[in-house]
């Protein structure tokens, strides 16, 4: 299937692994050219490495925290003519609300809320300008079945659900779609993590993750390239008739 991508040029968030990396070699398979980026230098080299070990595209590197607002605007700068934008970088930390403490919550919305809709509106105004783009946003199934144990992320979730929902159903006016997926359970370093910080709050045993799947508090995960293929088909001609939706990818 032609997805019509052949050419475009994609800045890709959190690209250095996991979701985003899976996005990376999706979009390369499709002939896009990459800008990644990401807070790892080392990480993003062995992306790049990755990358064109199977495709032959550009693929640029962005060493920055987008928690920091001049390096946020800077990697905007640099990357003002994108076709595409992925917002998927994000590190938010299981808990309850009595577990995380207030400067917690604001380092995980640092990144995944503020960092997600600051890029966004930097990057909004030069593809209006353009009359063309599309921005995908990467959130999480928590959004729609938030729990006691991942009260943080989950409340970050659907706030961008409702910004992704309420930005796309008007930028289509100006030539530009925003879509949104829900990915639940993903098979990520970061996963791990989470389901770890969840386990030590239910079982109080962090190592309990699999009763986790058997308890029925997580579903089996997915793999990241299945998060990839959605937001690389959402962000293609075949789905132009799309905006101010978010796709679930779990129940």
């Amino acid at each position: 299937m032609d997805l019509g991508l052949d050419g475009k040029t994609v800045l890709i968030t959190g690209g250095s692994k996991g979701i985003g990396l899976a996005c990376a070699l999706s979009f390369a398979a499709e002939g896009c050219n990459l800008h990644l980026a990401a807070r790892n230098p080392q990480l993003l080299e062995a992306a790049r490495t990755s990358v064109l070990e199977r495709h032959a595209v550009k693929v640029t590197l962005h060493t920055v925290d987008l928690r920091d607002g001049g390096a946020l605007q800077r990697l905007a700068a640099d990357c003002s003519d994108v076709d595409i934008l992925v917002n998927n970088a994000g590190d938010v930390p299981g808990g309850s609300i009595e577990s995380l403490d207030e400067a917690t919550w604001r380092h995980a919305w640092e990144l995944k809320v503020f960092g997600y809709i600051n890029l966004t509106r930097a990057l909004f105004g030069a593809m209006k300008a353009r009359q063309s783009g599309v921005i995908i946003i990467v959130m999480g199934m928590s959004a729609e079945s938030p729990s006691f144990e991942y009260v943080c992320g989950a409340t970050a979730n659907a706030g961008l659900a409702a910004f992704t929902k309420g930005l796309g159903r008007g930028s289509t006016r100006f030539g530009v779609r925003v879509m949104g997926v829900h990915p639940p359970a993903t098979r990520t370093d970061r996963i791990l993590t989470v389901m770890k910080q969840v386990a030590k709050l239910r079982y109080g045993d962090e190592t309990r993750t699999a009763d986790l799947i058997r308890d029925g508090y997580y579903p089996e995960p997915i793999e990241p390239e299945q998060v990839a293929d959605a937001v690389v088909y959402l962000a293609s001609a075949r789905a132009s008739q799309l905006s101010g939706i978010v796709l679930n990818l779990g129940a």
